[in-house]
């Protein structure tokens, strides 16, 4: 059973950075797409970016040229760096593992973008 464990979390002051941290169980993570998403009170789970195998990005228009997906299959691990944060990042980020047949997510990491 494949489990993800998100960290990194936490209250920002706008314009400030958080790198988060997604860390897989189980040796067939480097074999899938991983992702982050978030959502924000209120609203609807959406994308902010994923990762192929082969380590092909990409992202939302919302957080293009902010933010950074990144893996390192052998530490089973995917990052995003948040950069230029603003109060319309605040929300609880999710990872997830896109399997044949099944999507894991992970338990979610609130970040809060906050002067």
């Amino acid at each position: 059973q494949v489990q993800l464990v998100e960290s990194g979390g936490g209250l920002v002051q706008p314009g400030g950075s958080l790198r988060l941290s997604c860390a897989a169980s189980g040796s067939i993570f480097r074999l899938y797409v991983m992702g982050w998403y978030r959502q924000a009170p209120g609203k609807q789970r959406e994308l902010v970016a994923t990762i192929t195998s082969s380590g092909g990005t990409n992202y939302a228009d919302s957080v293009k040229g902010r933010f950074t997906i990144s893996r390192d299959n052998a530490k089973d691990t995917v990052y995003v760096q948040m950069n230029s944060l603003k109060p319309e990042d605040t929300a609880v980020y999710y990872c997830n593992i896109r399997l044949p047949g099944d999507i894991i997510w992970g338990q979610g990491t609130q970040v809060t973008v906050s002067s």
